[in-house]
């Protein structure tokens, strides 16, 4: 028995859909425990000045590690190991020693001068801190440098498992990351205050990386550092490495501005904005992280095979999929959005005003998700092609556009009386201060949602056309999701007088039954459209891909579909 549960955990799973299930499935769970986190922050602290000063503190750390995803990118990582585990077990063996070096003696020399630049770069992330807060935003940040080195090292381990498909042992690293934080908050920071809570970070990076490591002594490439580096190798690793750390160092820098942004609001506006951005980012990790993982493996073998039309086909099948969960997620949460927030923050401090602006910037999130998960989808597989500066000049416009328009829309909330009383019946936040933060989400929402159309003509004028192929299942899904959304609305309105609402037992059941009653009409008129996705869901689930056999770690597995 004790076998069978371990081969389950290193066995290989090759089909996306199968593989994209797991992903899903053990996404789902590290969002729940990354959901109980933040209702304790939520709880412990409201969106006040000293959950303002924890979410801040991680920008710094953050950028950080993006620059050193310039070494260590998993996206970059696979198809320079698969080229290697082509030619022998050695050589793949040898670039992974030479990658672990280079990269510990870069990302301790990055730690080391940030360590000593954050108490300068304090008031460039943070403008609007006090003193006193200042001070701790810079404790806490130097404490948080300490993740970045664990996280690298956790990449580094997941590019070898993930080529692999051991796509079970990579998925549990969020849930033990979560872990540590939930273990900071519940048993460091009654102790030691913020700084407790920020070690539990530390303690959830090493857990993020010590899980898989089993795993990777399993399938004999466990790295060690080198005498040598391999300069030369380091530099084609880098190459292709940089345009992704350059990517996401443009988000980080989007974040890094809105932080800045909202610094200069109402106390709790950074809090307001990262709690909701993380809400949003559950269906967003279940969804277009789940299909983006799983296919990438694949994309990069069809892609370096020359099989171009398996390649597009590959990255359709996502795409559709995406579109299929996406659109529907997004109706449940606009219309569900306060029964969201209150069931997952509505305790201790987390205030009534919290609740309402949180709620209300979740649903203008939420009108992005579908384009949030495309780009995941799109941009890897530019990577997968080694076309990695394409998505880069996208990412170029759209954080240009976002950190345009944040000041431009903050000025326009504040001082426009029509477009401030518009959010406020469309987003009930009518007589609550600080209303101003919801410019916030809505910059962010408008550039991703124009990032995602521009990668999709650019992907499409490089590959051939996904859109005729995705177009069917677009309309199907949006045509079932309006529905949906209505029966939500009108069942929200008559369970209101069932359940006592100002309990947590009444605003969940009456969440969970609107829910139920819309997911209902959603599959009713999917199913009459004979919707090709939901028979695909369906067959999968359905399907005993528990049973799959154990795929040994021979290079030459690694090229069967």
């Amino acid at each position: 028995m004790v076998r069978k549960i371990l081969n389950l955990f290193y066995q290989e799973y090759g089909g996306l859909h199968k593989a994209a299930l797991i992903l899903a499935i053990s996404s789902i769970i590290s969002a729940a425990f990354g959901i109980l986190r933040d209702r304790l922050l939520a709880g412990n602290f409201g969106a006040g000045e000293s959950l303002d000063i924890y979410y801040a503190a991680f920008k710094i750390p953050d950028f950080i590690y993006i620059i050193s995803l310039s070494i260590i990118s998993v996206n970059a990582l696979i198809p320079f190991f698969l080229e290697k585990a082509a030619i022998s077990s050695e050589q793949a063996k040898k670039f992974l020693d030479e990658t672990l070096t280079f990269f510990l003696l870069t990302i301790f020399f990055l730690a080391a001068v940030a360590y000593f630049l954050i108490p300068n770069l304090a008031g460039l992330v943070a403008p609007g801190f006090s003193e006193s807060s200042r001070a701790e935003f810079i404790y806490l940040s130097r404490i948080l440098l300490l993740s970045p080195i664990f996280l690298g090292l956790s990449n580094l381990v997941s590019s070898v498992i993930q080529s692999h498909n051991r796509f079970i042992i990579y998925a549990l690293s969020p849930i033990f990351y979560n872990l540590g934080i939930i273990f900071g908050i519940v048993f460091l920071w009654p102790k030691f205050g913020l700084a407790g809570i920020v070690l539990g970070v530390a303690i959830g990076a090493v857990m993020h990386l010590a899980v898989q490591i089993p795993a990777i002594v399993r399938l004999g490439f466990f790295p060690w550092p080198a005498m040598k580096i391999n300069f030369k190798e380091a530099w084609k690793v880098a190459k292709m490495s940089f345009p992704r750390s350059l990517g996401l160092g443009l988000n980080q820098i989007i974040l890094i501005f809105i932080t800045a942004a909202a610094s200069l609001l109402s106390a709790g506006s950074i809090a307001i904005f990262n709690l909701s951005f993380n809400l949003q980012s559950v269906p967003l990790a279940v969804i277009g992280m789940s299909y983006s993982v799983a296919a990438f493996p694949t994309l990069a073998k069809l892609f370096v095979n020359n099989k171009k039309k398996e390649f597009l086909e590959q990255t359709t099948v996502a795409v559709r999929q995406i579109i299929f969960w996406s659109i529907a997620a997004s109706a449940l949460i606009i219309v569900l959005r306060a029964q969201i927030v209150r069931v997952v923050f509505g305790s201790g401090y987390f205030s009534w005003q919290d609740t309402r602006l949180t709620a209300a910037a979740m649903a203008i999130f939420a009108f992005s998700i579908t384009a949030q998960s495309i780009i995941v989808v799109f941009t890897r597989a530019f990577y997968a092609s080694g076309k990695t500066w394409k998505p880069i000049m996208i990412n170029v416009i759209s954080a240009i556009f976002i950190i345009g328009m944040t000041p431009f829309f903050i000025n326009l909330i504040k001082n426009h009386y029509f477009l401030s009383s518009f959010f406020e019946i469309a987003l009930r936040v009518g007589g609550v201060g600080g209303a101003d933060v919801l410019a916030l989400p809505l910059a962010y929402s408008l550039g991703m949602i124009a990032n995602s159309i521009l990668l999709f003509m650019l992907f499409q004028k490089e590959f051939g056309d996904v859109w005729i192929r995705a177009r069917k299942t677009f309309f199907e899904v949006l045509g079932a999701s309006l529905p949906m959304g209505v029966v939500v609305y009108f069942s929200l309105n008559l369970l209101d007088n069932v359940f006592d609402i100002n309990t947590f037992g009444g605003i969940f059941a009456q969440g969970v039954l609107s829910a139920l009653a819309g997911g209902i009409v959603w599959f009713g008129a999917l199913k009459a459209l004979k919707n090709k996705e939901l028979e695909e869901i369906t067959g999968t689930i359905f399907a005993k891909f528990w049973k799959t056999s154990v795929i040994a770690p021979e290079p030459e597995t690694l090229d069967r579909q």
